[in-house]
């Protein structure tokens, strides 16, 4: 076998992980967020000095945050959830720590502490955990992109063939809802000018991610790096995903009420699920081998369009949600009621698609893989 062809078989036929090994992954980045902020307050209670300086801020910053997700995804990815565990007790035994040992300006009862905690106001209308999410979310993707090539990346967190769950089939669907969370639809910016006016606006500043579509493009077949076809197909890649998803989103945005893009993500997933099971798209998207002509070369990257259009749509909702003004301290903790019973609902409408419908599939971008981002 050529050189090219094992490592297009080292990147293919995969089967992913477990649905609960992926979500018990995606909670080292905010645990490892936490135990920063734990060490930023612990040392300022022991009298040290703050802030830092840029190099012990990025010596932090890389310790905390970077080296446990390069760690996760590949020494330590067969005892991550012996680390995670680890890592929420000590963060717990910290923060009482702190609370019991600390001079902290809530005196008194454990619950009257709780109360003036959440009656407390936020001082800020910005709202930095989007922030968190969206940067994690790009370095958990550049480690996976970076390390999928070597053998100490696990083979189940690799994209999946057909159907299955792997880390880099979530991070693909969680780096477009990163987008959509801070979109201007999401933040409430109102359309200047026609709505026309408005979508060639949008087609115009998509230009970069369409250079960068090219650019690899041609990279690729230019250095005879490995491809492997069915990710997307012969010619396509994400980056023209992406500016499409954008201008489309920003085309039916235009059309219909931003509010109501929960019910359009809804009809077109719903749509587009029903497309495949009454139609021959199915076999035509993962049984077909042929490759001729543009539309069957690159067939998985044009049609999988339709799912990311549909999580696209829904972070629009969520954005909207989370960029509203809250000023109490208890508003965000039913925001964040709210985020995990929504989550506990998703997951069991996944499970009844999944044994009902078909399981998720990040080739076709179907229901469930739009459910389960």
């Amino acid at each position: 076998m050529a050189s090219a062809e094992v490592k297009v078989a080292f990147v293919s036929n995969h089967d992913g992980t477990t649905l609960t090994e992926v979500s018990l992954g995606s909670l080292l980045a905010p645990l490892c967020f936490l135990s920063r902020g734990l060490f930023l307050i612990v040392f300022h209670l022991g009298k040290g000095l703050l802030p830092f300086s840029w190099g012990s801020h990025l010596l932090l910053d890389f310790t905390a945050l970077i080296m446990p997700l390069v760690l996760s995804c590949t020494a330590l990815s067969d005892i991550l959830h012996f680390v995670i565990m680890g890592i929420a007790v000590v963060d717990f035994v910290v923060l009482y720590l702190v609370y019991k040992n600390g001079k902290h300006p809530y005196q008194g009862s454990f619950p009257n502490t709780i109360d003036r905690f959440v009656q407390s106001r936020v001082e800020s209308n910005l709202v930095p955990f989007v922030t968190v999410f969206r940067v994690l979310v790009n370095v958990k993707t550049s480690i996976s992109i970076l390390a999928v090539d070597f053998s100490v990346f696990p083979r189940r967190y690799a994209k999946t063939e057909m159907y299955g769950t792997g880390v880099m089939d979530f991070g693909v669907g969680a780096y477009v809802m990163a987008n959509a969370l801070v979109c201007p639809e999401a933040r409430g910016k109102d359309i200047q000018g026609s709505k026309i006016s408005h979508v060639f606006k949008q087609l115009i500043s998509v230009w970069p991610l369409v250079l960068l579509g090219f650019v690899r493009l041609a990279s690729v077949k230019s250095s005879g790096y490995h491809e492997h076809v069915t990710e997307y197909g012969v010619h396509w890649n994400f980056f023209f995903t992406l500016a499409i998803v954008r201008v489309v989103a920003s085309a039916l945005l235009a059309l219909f009420p931003v509010n109501s893009s929960w019910l359009l993500a809804l009809l077109i997933g719903g749509t587009y699920q029903v497309v495949l099971e009454t139609t021959g798209l199915k076999s035509f998207l993962i049984h077909n081998n042929e490759r001729t002509g543009f539309l069957q070369a690159n067939r998985e990257g044009i049609f999988s369009v339709v799912g990311y259009i549909v999580i696209y749509m829904a972070g629009v909702q969520v954005g909207r949600y989370l960029m509203q003004s809250r000023n109490l301290v208890k508003d965000w903790i039913r925001v964040i009621r709210n985020l995990l019973l929504t989550s506990f609902g998703l997951f069991f409408t996944l499970y009844v698609c999944q044994r009902r419908i078909e399981p998720v599939s990040r080739r076709m971008a179907n229901l469930s893989f739009c459910i389960w981002t």
